[in-house]
């Protein structure tokens, strides 16, 4: 039978690659974007199997009115893939006020208000599946992506306290979280801070850091993101390409170690 997926931010980059995936094999799929005219081709291709949606998410209450309309036209949604986003390259010095709450309005807020409204749908239905795409930088950090960072973790903090409060309902959460990918995320849909020269040996060995080997395909993720979907106990955090995992368990261990150095010390802080 095939699935009812929502997707937000699916213009462009993974949102319309996994559309189109998922299309492909058979499952329907509401799709949002800020200009609905991004997602003509899908129409053209896939008719009615595709309910093109205009949805700023920063707009709660226009976030409401569209899952409202996805349950009327489908009668059920299966899948939240919480895809809207974007990226903010700079020191987090040079960041302005606007740019800061910007981006947290969108990363983290906006992906809040479409999780509020959906989780309703899916507690009726005792069954669905919300995905947050979110990145290996909600779990590690870069410099000169300090307020993107921290939209990731609040997005990681938020969605691991949500898996603990639905999984009574039947509803999973997964949280997608890919090292770099070949997308607009760091070009077009990008974001940049006005530069401050003291930061600039810092983004040069940022950008020297990088390879052409660092940045994954986009197309290669699809599968990786329709066995998410099918899976009859998806895992909460689901790292996408070879560079997160090195990279997680790299940091991880660094905390553990850190954490035993400090142990007693922090024991005794306890006071008994």
């Amino acid at each position: 039978m095939s699935k009812i997926i929502l997707i937000t931010g699916a213009s462009r980059g993974f949102g319309k690659i996994w559309a189109k995936a998922l299309l492909e094999r058979g499952d329907k799929v509401a799709a949002t974007a800020r200009n609905t005219k991004d997602l003509n081709d899908l129409v053209e291709t896939y008719g009615d199997a595709v309910l093109p949606l205009e949805l700023d998410v920063n707009n709660r209450e226009a976030v409401f009115a569209t899952i409202n309309k996805v349950k009327q036209h489908f009668g059920r949604i299966d899948v939240l893939i919480n895809n809207a986003g974007f990226g903010l390259f700079g020191a987090i010095e040079e960041t302005t006020e606007q740019q800061a709450r910007a981006q947290m309005e969108t990363n983290f807020f906006g992906l809040l208000w479409v999780t509020q409204a959906v989780i309703p749908v899916m507690r009726e239905q005792k069954s669905g599946h919300i995905i947050q795409v979110s990145s290996f930088l909600g779990l590690v950090t870069l410099p000169v992506l300090g307020l993107y960072n921290a939209s990731k973790y609040a997005v990681n903090g938020l969605s691991e306290t949500l898996a603990t409060e639905v999984k009574g309902f039947g509803i999973n959460v997964s949280l997608i979280e890919p090292n770099g990918f070949s997308t607009d995320w760091s070009g077009a849909s990008a974001f940049q801070t006005e530069p401050l020269e003291v930061y600039a040996p810092i983004k040069q060995a940022f950008a020297e850091g990088a390879t052409p080997d660092s940045w994954g395909k986009p197309e290669a993720t699809a599968t990786a993101v329709l066995a998410l979907i099918d899976s009859e106990n998806p895992p909460l955090h689901f790292l996408l390409g070879k560079i997160a995992y090195a990279g997680v368990k790299k940091v991880y261990a660094e905390r553990l170690a850190e954490f035993e150095e400090w142990a007693t010390v922090s024991a005794d802080a306890h006071g008994h």
